[in-house]
């Protein structure tokens, strides 16, 4: 249910998810509110984390975000809550009402030192478990019905096309790599190195270009996944916030948590989320994936690849 503030007339959103939802139509410019980049990042940041969101007080939280208790107080009532209070209460009551938020990611980051363990392998066994609660936090924020329709595209789409650079280079080379064990004219956008325009002057409406950054954005990544929607082309973004630069332009957007003790950008859960999403490519192919694996199976015994 969604309940009316009489004040402003804007329906408040009632559950997290609504919350998740309002949060991308603000940034593709699709609400009946707008809110400053500033207020935008702070409010991805709490539906991006509803556990802290849930148990801290406001000054706790305003301090975590780097803003003033009266930020939080604004953005709630312009999101048609009376204060910070009344929308916290949303995500408290999510807590007591759906299995997915019992577990605690918080506790998974408060990870101590283990005095009885050697520092070499306390440090995999750190990454692990952040990587853990990364995955975890995904997976609350996946929607079945934009996965399966960013399934259909990268399976039925003509071309596509996947764009990420410095260390998403590497994620959008293992994404290529296992579309192209499915299905053909799968490539790297600029795999030729001839520039991104022409990459995409090649491209026709109907097309997929899949981007992928978090912060710090990569600026040239933002314009493509810009520009591609401009010549409609279907735009997939995989990113880390709903605040990303990369989901105003995107038809279809994914959050990745990245919070780790690794010096940079931890990109675990991105290759998980890779795998999970290739694996409905090809059950959305069926026979097709079967055939495209079995071809380059076929070839890759031919020209003795493999020893």
């Amino acid at each position: 249910m969604v309940l009316t503030d009489g004040a402003t007339g804007f329906a408040k959103p009632a559950t997290i998810e609504e919350l998740r939802n309002l949060t991308v139509s603000i940034n593709r410019e699709n609400a009946n509110i707008s809110l400053g980049n500033k207020a935008l990042d702070v409010l991805a940041k709490l539906v991006d984390t509803p556990e802290q969101t849930a148990v801290r007080t406001i000054s706790e939280l305003a301090d975590t975000l780097g803003v003033n208790p009266s930020t939080l107080t604004r953005l709630s009532q312009k999101l048609g809550f009376t204060g910070f209070s009344d929308l916290q209460s949303v995500f408290r009551q999510a807590f007591s009402a759906d299995d997915r938020y019992f577990y605690s990611r918080q506790a998974g980051r408060l990870l101590s030192t283990k005095e009885d363990s050697e520092e070499e392998l306390h440090i995999f066994d750190r990454l692990g478990l952040e990587t853990k609660n990364n995955i975890d936090g995904f997976l609350t924020q996946l929607d079945p019905k934009s996965l399966l329709e960013a399934a259909g595209l990268l399976a039925n789409a003509r071309r596509v096309r996947v764009h990420g650079v410095r260390q998403f280079h590497a994620f959008a080379s293992f994404l290529t790599y296992g579309l192209g064990m499915l299905r053909s004219d799968v490539s790297l956008l600029d795999a030729p190195r001839l520039g991104v325009a022409e990459a995409l002057a090649q491209l026709e409406k109907g097309d997929v270009v899949v981007v992928a950054s978090c912060a710090p954005y990569t600026r040239s990544v933002a314009n493509v996944a810009e520009v591609a929607a401009k010549l409609g082309l279907a735009v997939i973004a995989v990113t880390d916030t709903r605040a990303s630069p990369l989901v105003g332009p995107s038809q279809h957007a994914f959050f990745i948590p990245h919070t780790s003790s690794f010096f940079s950008n931890s990109m675990g859960a991105y290759i998980v989320f890779c795998e999970g999403l290739l694996n409905l490519v090809a059950h959305e192919m069926g026979d097709r994936a079967m055939t495209g694996l079995a071809s380059r199976e076929a070839l890759i015994r031919s020209m003795k690849v493999e020893v």
